[in-house]
């Protein structure tokens, strides 16, 4: 027995660095882009962007390009979820033998700027805080509007696991790719985030919430505010399959139901504390 988490034990077993690709799923959003990858050179550790361009009718390509992201094109749309797989598996193939894996770091295209407070993610994963980390809003900026779409989120993953989420259907993450390996392949549409996060912590992983203050252009309508319905369709889906197919933590293997959660706290440990035999 050792107490280590896979993630340190992956980087004792090989020298070098820890590096972070960033992978930004795009369509049609070429005036924005570009801002949100050269905002990302400034996040430590971050040496791979890739720019996923999911079929874009405008100059997307173009300017992720003249920005200094990798591209990969997607001839027609095929979603978010498929953008996301493909940056994915362009990562690895870019990774050295003798380095470890990269870190996944999955944003929005929109961010611009604002894209720099991906770096409190990368920071918890790296650190040991968790294999998953995911943005919520900072507490200045606490508007995490209701909606049906989260709360069924939110229910499903707590039966599910026990964790309650604040922001279970939060888009930017940063994850190891062990995390990323056990959620693929990914659920379609809005069920990506619900899926992810149960099959995650029902591998014994960790998860947890860190306050970013992005800044949306609405660029990247893929989770504007017109695709409630869609969004609501797809999180029941998501969770109708994970629920027939019995995904959860069984009963006697989660935490107490007075363990304190919320913003900051990993869960169920933090992953350098996790037992791994």
């Amino acid at each position: 027995m050792s107490v280590d988490s896979s993630l340190t034990q992956t980087l004792r077993a090989r020298s070098g660095p820890q590096r972070v690709a960033a992978v930004i799923p795009a369509h049609n959003v070429g005036r924005d882009v570009a801002s949100t990858v050269r905002a990302c050179r400034a996040i430590p550790g971050v040496d791979l962007l890739i720019v996923v361009d999911d079929g874009s009718k405008d100059n997307t390509a173009a300017s992720a390009r003249a920005a200094g992201a990798v591209v990969v094109r997607h001839s027609v749309p095929r979603g978010r979820a498929s953008a996301i797989e493909t940056g994915v598996k362009v990562a690895a193939m870019r990774d050295r033998a003798d380095w470890p894996e990269r870190l996944l770091l999955i944003l929005n295209a929109d961010l611009g700027d604002s894209a720099v407070e991906a770096t409190a993610l990368v920071e918890a994963v790296i650190s040991g805080e968790a294999d998953v980390a995911c943005a919520v809003p900072a507490l200045a900026d606490s508007r995490i509007p209701k909606s049906k779409s989260r709360a069924l989120a939110r229910a499903v993953i707590r039966r599910a696991t026990g964790w309650e989420p604040t922001s279970p259907l939060a888009p930017v993450r940063c994850a190891t790719r062990e995390a990323i390996q056990r959620a693929m392949p990914f659920m379609s549409g809005y069920g990506l985030e619900i899926a992810m996060t149960i099959d995650v912590l029902v591998a014994g992983l960790s998860m947890v919430e860190i306050p970013c203050r992005f800044e949306r252009t609405g660029a990247d309508r893929s989770f504007a505010d017109f695709n409630r319905s869609t969004r609501f369709t797809d999180t029941t889906i998501a969770s109708m399959k994970k629920m027939l197919h019995r995904v959860r933590i069984p009963a006697k293997k989660r935490l107490r139901s007075d363990v304190r959660q919320g913003i900051g706290v990993p869960y169920p440990h933090p992953a350098r504390d996790r037992v791994v035999e």
